[in-house]
């Protein structure tokens, strides 16, 4: 599409150093087993939803907290590889990133994830997180480093809540961001099935939906009304970060399109298309070949 500009995507939260094994069945207690195969990727919710708007057109930024030991310029290289642009609000510190410990069952594609995520970083604003806000179409948090994520929830640019394990901090989170996309996974306290998750979710949030895996995205809208998604039915070979990437996904959708409330179906079925492309190939980078552009959309 000659000429053109396109969306620019804030993504803001967790980068870790992601280490991951495909393995024929995981291991019993006390039990060691033979990976298949081995991959090292940068990882962490933010970060994924980051390489995916990239790969799907968008221009993005990924604040962030890295430090400057050798394991964080890992990630910073290979995000440079993608043209994504990292803001480091811990440019100073010397201690290593998060790193998860990752096994992906062969056959179901199912995985189990070890990591820190963002305990005991104390990531704070940059002083010119009011630029890095304006010059957003669209800003994604994923909850990781409160303040950061509380600081950027008041963007005027539309913002986009990935809600993945409920915290405390999250209350304010879910009331002020224009569109929150919950796991299927995610519980409020008190709350101890989806369904009444799901019922106490639609009184808070004004505009939002909830992952099933497979099964169809459930959405709602306060002044709209509620609906399903259907999520493409495709062989399933890797699970890690397909949440991740629907939300870089939609995300990107929305920073090409603009957010208009009535097309939050259309945004997530996009998303979702995506989602199942990540889900069809194994390890954290071969499915990028696949993805499709932004700009498809509206051809």
């Amino acid at each position: 599409m000659t000429g053109h500009i396109p969306g620019r995507v804030l993504c803001v939260g967790l980068a870790t150093l992601d280490v991951l094994h495909r393995v024929p069945d995981f291991p019993a207690p006390n039990r060691k087993v033979t990976a298949t195969r081995q991959d090292v990727a940068a990882g962490g919710p933010a970060c994924n939803a980051a390489v995916t708007a990239a790969a799907t057109g968008s221009a993005v930024t990924l604040l962030t907290a890295l430090g400057d030991h050798p394991l964080a310029r890992l990630i910073r290289q290979e995000l440079a590889g993608f043209g994504i642009t990292v803001r480091d609000c811990t440019p100073d510190r010397q201690l290593p990133p998060a790193v998860s410990a990752i096994t992906v069952h062969e056959r179901t594609g199912d995985r189990n994830i070890v990591s820190t995520d963002a305990g005991g970083v104390s990531a704070r604003p940059p002083a010119d997180l009011s630029a890095l806000l304006a010059a957003a179409d669209v800003v994604l948090i994923d909850g990781h480093h409160p303040d950061l994520a509380g600081a950027a929830v008041r963007a005027s640019a539309p913002v986009v809540f990935d809600a993945g394990r409920y915290r405390p901090h999250h209350d304010e989170l879910l009331a002020a961001a224009d569109v929150v996309i919950c796991s299927g996974d995610y519980r409020l306290p008190g709350q101890d099935g989806r369904a009444d998750t799901l019922a106490a979710l639609r009184g808070i949030v004004r505009t939002g939906a909830m992952t099933a895996g497979g099964e169809p995205i459930v959405y709602w809208d306060q002044g709209l009304g509620t609906g399903e998604v259907a999520v493409p039915r495709v062989p399933v070979r890797d699970t890690l970060g397909a949440g991740d990437a629907l939300h870089g996904a939609f995300a990107s959708s929305v920073a090409e399109r603009g957010w208009v409330a009535a097309e939050l179906a259309e945004h997530l079925a996009w998303a979702a298309g995506v989602a199942s492309v990540r889900v069809r190939y194994p390890g954290p980078r071969d499915w990028l070949r696949h993805v499709p552009r932004v700009t498809e959309k509206r051809q």
